[in-house]
């Protein structure tokens, strides 16, 4: 079993910035790649940015040059750094882990931290 956890939500105000935290416990897992998504009302989940085995990172263009995904060594925490916070950069943001616990294929997610942009 395998439980992510998500943390550094908050309200901050625009131009402000944020850290979220993403930490994987339980089971040890040999990790594929770790996104960070998120879901505002009314809208589908999306990719704000992920982070692979190899060190490949994306963004979604609306993040570029705002958003910074990075990971401690051991890829016990992946963070992701929020910078110049825009009202539309209001949602639920979600961490996801793909990787395997021992030889067998997971996709674990975490319940979410709410990040609010507003005055």
């Amino acid at each position: 079993q395998v439980h992510v956890v998500e943390s550094g939500g908050g309200l901050v105000q625009p131009g402000g910035s944020l850290s979220l935290s993403c930490e994987a416990s339980g089971s040890p897992v040999r990790i594929v790649a770790v996104g960070w998504y998120r879901q505002a009302p009314g809208t589908e989940r999306e990719l704000v940015a992920s982070i692979n085995s190899g060190g490949s990172i994306t963004y979604a263009d609306s993040v570029k040059g705002r958003f910074t995904i990075s990971r401690d060594r051991g890829w016990n925490t992946v963070y992701l750094q929020m910078n110049t916070l825009k009202s539309e950069d209001t949602a639920v943001y979600y961490c996801n882990v793909r990787g395997y616990v021992d030889f067998t294929p997971g996709d674990y997610w975490g319940q979410g931290t709410q990040v609010t942009v507003s005055s």
